[in-house]
């Protein structure tokens, strides 16, 4: 029996997700006394993984898959699973993810857990524990199906190097031609993704228009940040619905996230409440924000984040 991982990669490389669930995946593999198997599709670079403790790596590499289509990644993972006896599927909490889990979860008639935080309390029987209403709150589910699918909540476990000696094999799949097509995709290239971002800096109306998000700018480059933005930066056009974070747009799950003129609305809120440092910039003592968050300055933003970006630059120097 076996652990398997399902390894994301983007542009021919392994994302960050890759290796923190790499890392999960040995050590829950150690706790029950099993292989831990990887899947990579389309990749470029495999060695990298085996540095966090991976036994195999099972690799398909076909170009009619270089765009994600979730019946033909689904089949693939399901088969290969089934076929290496899977005792637990890992997949992480990307978007990609979240939308294969179920569906992986009805092929292997596995049971299945979301934003799990933590290795299990107990494998036999196994319990796991999750956030839940919004990351306000954590819940421990009991699995007990014979076949188990669980998705870890980005940067929740960490990445922690095990190099092995890692097993290769090739798995050859005749892709069914994908009903969708897909018209354009727009990539920020050159920056960190708000996905693997370990900090996120991120602006709200506060900053008063377009023309002065170099404050952002500028603080993320000194920290090698992603930057990000509320909902209402976005709907103004002021930012790429991209850079949206919150509740309706993209989750964060960074170690330090950092609120330039964002009050603080619900749903903002619930969107970053996985980030474990939470600092808000903002002049209304008032903002929600300062509630939720572990730092705060009460101060304008236009004299507060240039001295702050300063005093990193000097740090760093």
């Amino acid at each position: 029996m076996s652990v398997i991982i399902y390894s994301e990669s983007e542009n021919g490389k392994f994302k960050k997700s890759a290796f923190e669930l790499a890392s999960y995946g040995r050590a829950l593999a150690d706790k029950l006394g099993l292989s831990l198997i990887a899947i990579s599709i389309n990749n470029n670079e495999v060695d990298p993984i085996s540095n966090f403790g991976v036994d195999k790596l099972i690799q398909v590499n076909n170009k009619e898959l270089e765009k994600f289509q979730v019946n033909n990644y689904s089949k693939i993972i399901s088969e290969i699973a089934a076929k290496n006896d899977v005792k637990i599927l890992l997949l992480s909490s990307s978007a990609d993810s979240k939308y294969l889990a179920p569906i992986l979860s009805v092929k292997l008639s596995s049971g299945y857990v979301s934003n799990v935080v933590e290795l299990p309390e107990s494998t036999n029987p196994l319990i796991v524990k999750r956030s839940c209403f919004t990351n306000k709150a954590f819940s421990y589910v009991n699995l007990s199906e014979k076949i188990n699918l669980i998705s870890l909540s980005n940067n929740s476990y960490g990445v922690v190097e095990n190099p092995k000696k890692m097993e290769k094999e090739n798995f050859s799949f005749s892709a069914d031609k994908s009903s969708l097509k897909i018209e354009k995709i727009e990539k920020v290239t050159g920056k960190v993704t708000i996905a693997d971002a370990d900090v996120v800096v991120s602006g709200g109306r506060g900053l008063k228009g377009p023309e002065n998000w170099a404050l952002v700018e500028n603080l993320a480059d000194v920290l090698g940040a992603a930057t990000a933005c509320s909902k209402p930066v976005s709907d103004m056009g002021w930012r790429p619905h991209s850079e949206h974070v919150g509740q309706t747009g993209k989750p964060v799950a960074s170690n330090l996230y950092i609120a330039i003129g964002i009050s603080g609305a619900i749903q903002h809120l619930a969107g970053i409440n996985s980030s474990k440092v939470k600092v808000v910039i903002n002049n209304d003592p008032e903002a929600p924000f300062f509630k939720a968050a572990d730092y705060g300055i009460i101060g304008d933003a236009f004299e507060v984040v240039p001295k702050l970006t300063e005093k990193l630059k000097e740090f760093k120097s």
